[in-house]
């Protein structure tokens, strides 16, 4: 029996036999695992719009089924209640939707398991499996939301845009927050597409992303042509507008550089097995110097015009503070006026009765030793880098430990907002340390604006895999938001210059070894919308969405006129 109510409607009417509103009737009527495991093959399509592969219109394969799923959602029975029990079924369908499209992005997290097989592959279906399944979740919150404000028609397009869209704002909020590869990020590649997000962010890019890739939903509707092509025309116009618009954002001419500012990134790509290995501490060190001052053109002898030398995350496997002879090999292979800019572990002393304390840092390092400040990480990653407090002890008992073989684990920096680093030579840093820059709007302080985003990283985990090429993607993306340039390190993934529209200057690719020579661009003059309103704009796009489907709803639940045909 189907639901013939404002939330049902969209299976009131038979199916035609043939054709496009066939698949769609046939697609809705399904249920119990069949339902669950089409959801799921459509959230996994999805994961095909994200890097590096980049294809916009996998993500209208996954949205379009799952707007036809949960127009099923309502013939589900339930002893909770019709309206509950709709609820029910569609969170199910986000759920088993969510847990496809994560596992497919995010099967490259099995790589880190291997690295150190012996001690943490048993562990591997947590990351390759579990966690996507506990992150879809809040897909399931997000279609269940959209399922409460349903109706028949291009109405339910906003309501899954509104459900979707505040599922991944949530994601990436919620439990320390994980917005990996929110769906914004299938616009966010698109030199000329990204340029929204300056003004909306990748949660405004995500609501877009929602309305445009699952209006073709439509096409299978009864009705006239407006109502079945409406929508899909519409997102047709909306992704031209938004890469017209790009397009004119985009100067035809490179930014202006900072003057006096020559930067050097090394990417070592040192193995990830032989990183933390203290019996190769030597080698690493005469690695890292041997590249920095590589010629690499000749006009590029070696370090005597480079004003800033880069290093990645941690890149000593030992305490640099506490090796007085490696600091003074550094030192001594620096020209006078270059700076050595490095992310490496350290510690601080303890006071009496406490344990050591130890840091994931961004240090500077001059020909005499130590120099200018320092920033600590503030974002860490659970699981990684330590284990999160309240369940510290049990997770113990039972054998786990973080990835990272830190004793007890590295702690979190005390700022309460990420702080301006005072680098010498370069205009205010905003630092960020491996996956900090996936977080849109805070990567930078409010209260001074900065010069360039610095990160440095170390995405040898993760291997040749899609991991490093979506961690650069989403960083990259942080440029434009901020209007700010990127400066990125790693000991292998990508190693970048970005200027502040996004356009890649430079770049040494996943597995290269090797320097990468570059000016740094100017910021823009202007701060973006983005940085001065945060996610205003992405909040009345959001309630914008919600009020569109509930006026649609309210529409299909009104009583027709006094004197109109039936």
């Amino acid at each position: 029996m189907h639901d013939t109510g404002p939330s049902g409607a969209a299976l009131a009417a038979p199916a035609p036999s043939l054709g496009l509103a066939s698949l769609a009737h046939r697609i809705a009527l399904t249920s119990g695992w069949t339902r669950l495991a089409l959801a799921w093959l459509a959230g996994a399509c999805g994961a095909l719009a994200q890097p590096p592969f980049g294809l916009v219109p996998a993500l209208c394969v996954s949205l379009v089924p799952a707007v036809w799923l949960l127009d099923g959602a309502a013939t589900a029975s339930s002893r909770l209640g019709r309206r509950a029990g709709t609820a029910v079924a569609a969170g199910a369908i986000g759920w088993a939707w969510g847990f496809g499209y994560l596992t497919a992005g995010l099967w490259w997290l099995g790589a880190a398991f291997l690295v150190e097989a012996d001690q943490f592959a048993y562990l591997m279906p947590l990351g390759v499996l579990g966690l996507p399944a506990g992150l879809g979740l809040f897909y399931g919150v997000g279609f269940a939301a959209a399922r409460l404000v349903w109706s028949a028609g291009p109405g339910r397009i906003a309501a899954l845009a509104f459900g979707l869209s505040a599922a991944e704002w949530l994601r990436g909020h919620l439990f320390t927050g994980f917005p990996w590869n929110a769906l914004g990020m299938a616009l966010g590649q698109n030199l000329w597409l990204m340029q929204a997000a300056s003004v909306i962010g990748v949660y405004g890019l995500t609501v877009l992303a929602v309305l445009t890739c699952a209006a073709p939903a439509t096409l299978a509707d009864a009705g006239g042509p407006a109502r079945r092509l409406g929508p899909s025309l519409a997102a047709l116009l909306l992704l031209i507008g938004l890469g017209a618009g790009g397009a004119l954002r985009v100067p035809a001419d490179p930014v202006p550089e900072v003057p006096g500012v020559r930067l050097r990134l090394v990417q070592a790509n040192i193995p990830q097995d032989a990183r933390f290995n203290p019996r190769n501490r030597d080698g690493i060190l005469e690695r890292y110097l041997g590249l920095s001052d590589s010629a690499t053109a000749p006009d590029r002898r070696g370090l005597h015009d480079v004003t800033h030398l880069i290093w990645p995350e941690s890149s000593f496997p030992f305490l640099i503070q506490r090796d007085p002879q490696a600091l003074r090999r550094i030192g001594g292979a620096l020209p006078p006026g270059t700076l050595l800019v490095t992310g490496a572990a350290r510690a601080d002393e303890p006071l009496p009765g406490e344990r050591l304390r130890f840091y994931n840092s961004i240090l500077m390092i001059g020909q005499d030793g130590f120099t200018g400040g320092r920033y600590d990480k503030l974002h860490l990653v659970p699981f990684g880098e330590y284990l999160p407090g309240p369940v510290d002890s049990l997770l113990r008992a039972l054998g786990l430990k973080q990835f990272v073989a830190v004793p007890g684990g590295f702690t979190a920096g005390e700022a309460s907002e990420r702080p301006p680093l005072a680098v010498p030579g370069l205009p205010p840093v905003a630092p960020s340390i491996c996956y900090e820059a996936i977080f849109p709007g805070a990567v930078a302080s409010r209260r001074e604006r900065p010069g360039l985003l610095l990160n440095v990283t170390n995405d040898g985990w993760f291997g040749d895999t899609p991991g490093p090429r979506q961690h650069f993607a989403q960083a990259r993306l942080r440029a434009v938001e901020e209007g700010v340039p990127l400066v990125r390190a790693a000991n292998t993934g990508i190693s970048a210059v970005v200027d502040p529209y996004g356009r890649v200057t430079g770049m040494l690719p996943v597995g290269a070894e090797g320097v990468l020579d570059r000016n740094l661009p100017t910021n823009l003059r202007e701060t973006t919308p983005y940085v001065r309103f945060g996610d205003v704009f992405f909040t009345i796009m959001l309630l914008g969405c919600l009020a569109l489907a509930l006026a649609a709803r309210h529409r299909r639940a009104s009583p027709p006129p006094r004197g109109a045909s039936m």
